[in-house]
């Protein structure tokens, strides 16, 4: 024997229209969600820039000499010319031990207020806790040559770990 109450056809009928009418409005959420985040991207006026990272024996003296040294304590992106090339540097600062890195996951450049400003997405990682690390003072640093003509206006680093 069954205890319960049991639901005629215009109950279930009903029962099955507010599924239904639930269904519908998570789907126009995610789809409004969705187009949120599209409109953000593909109107948000940043352009993808194309870049390489450069090997540690093809860095142009003048950043291993001049740039680095007097950046290589900070944590920051800054860019700069060399031979008619646009360079961008990313310093993550002075580290106790080895195991710590940087790359540079993308660059795009967006237009505010007139000015263009460079946003520099860079990872940033730690050394893992099981692995072997050396007690000596690092300065991870990770150098790409851009196809950009000219020098931005400002520089944003957008960390991500």
């Amino acid at each position: 024997m069954k205890i319960g109450k049991k639901r005629d056809g215009a109950e279930q009928r009903r029962f099955g229209g507010k599924k239904k009418l639930l269904a519908a409005v998570v789907l126009i959420a995610a789809l409004a969600i969705c187009a949120t985040f599209a409109f953000m991207h593909f109107f948000s006026g940043e352009k993808a820039v194309s870049f390489e990272e450069v090997k540690e024996s093809q860095i142009p003296k003048d950043i291993t000499s001049d740039v680095v040294p007097e950046y290589k304590t900070l944590e920051r992106a800054l860019a700069c010319v060399v031979d008619d090339d646009v360079y961008v540097i990313v310093t993550r600062g002075e580290k106790p031990t080895s195991g710590f890195a940087v790359s540079v996951d993308r660059i795009a450049l967006e237009e505010k207020d007139g000015k263009n400003n460079l946003i520099v997405y860079a990872l940033f990682e730690d050394p893992q806790k099981e692995t072997a690390i050396s007690q000596i003072i690092t300065y991870p640093v990770c150098i790409v040559k851009t196809d950009l003509a000219k020098l931005p206006d400002s520089i944003e680093l957008r960390i991500q770990y």
